[in-house]
């Protein structure tokens, strides 16, 4: 059996963060293990407290894993502090990691930021280089470019920037109202886009990170980016095409559909 890691969050209400990604990974076939970079209260309504994990509890986690059932692909999420983002860059060179997909969760939807200005810096600076794939959102690539992303054509302008700065692929999510779930794929090859039909479904909390390990999880199973990208994206139209509805705010989608 194929194997992967997630490296993120804790979502107690179960439709982001390492709840989504271990639900995700599993019904791919392949084999989840994480580590944990923070315990989250948190809901369909929002996030109420966060727990940060120590370094040197993190670094445990990591050499647990990497030492006895090295994976396959590694995903990151939100890790909001500069000595936690060390950690994880010191453990994955230590490691020789593979099959890297980075999600540099960074800015919310609605624009707020959720790191600081230090630990942006860090993930440039140690975790975006040594990524096969990054997935940032529109915000968030504004982040990392500096540049205002309006149009499909910014998209294209953005991409190719990340793309010769950090010297790793990037997957620009086009949705936030810019497009139909249009997402732009640059790498070595070029810019190909994949396109999908946004469904209307307000339902899609932890849609960002359900991706990023589909992705890492498709990688896993030998697949290379583009198909690893493309079935990807049928996996999340299908998980919010099955319109779970569950809580009193954005709630998660259904990362089952196929078994229920």
């Amino acid at each position: 059996m194929r194997t992967a890691l997630t490296i993120a969050g804790s979502d107690s209400s179960g439709g982001a963060g390492i709840q989504a990604d271990i639900k995700t990974m599993t019904v791919h076939g392949v084999f989840a293990m994480s580590a944990v970079t923070a315990l989250t209260a948190q809901n369909t309504l929002g996030v109420t407290d966060i727990m940060e994990a120590t370094p040197e509890f993190l670094a445990h986690q990591l050499d647990a894993v990497f030492t006895d059932i090295y994976p396959d692909a590694v995903k990151t999420g939100m890790v909001a502090s500069s000595v936690l983002i060390n950690t994880i860059a010191d453990k994955l060179k230590e490691y020789e990691a593979k099959n890297l997909v980075v999600d540099p969760v960074m800015v919310a939807t609605n624009g707020a930021k959720l790191i600081s200005d230090e630990a942006i810096d860090t993930l440039k600076k140690r975790l975006l280089p040594m990524a096969m794939v990054i997935t940032p959102n529109r915000p968030e690539a504004e982040v990392l470019t500096g540049l205002k992303i309006e149009t499909p054509e910014d998209m294209e302008v953005a991409a190719k920037r990340i793309f010769e700065e950090f010297g790793c692929a990037v997957l620009m999510k086009g949705g936030h109202e810019l497009n139909d779930a249009n997402d732009l794929l640059c790498d070595a090859t070029g810019m190909q886009w994949f396109y999908g039909k946004k469904i209307d479904n307000p339902n899609t909390h932890g849609t960002g990170c359900t991706l990023s390990s589909a992705i890492a999880s498709n990688l896993a199973l030998g697949h290379d980016l583009k198909t690893s990208v493309r079935l990807s994206k049928e996996f999340i139209s299908k998980a919010l095409a099955a319109m779970l509805n569950l809580g009193k705010g954005k709630g998660p989608m259904n990362h089952a559909f196929a078994i229920l």
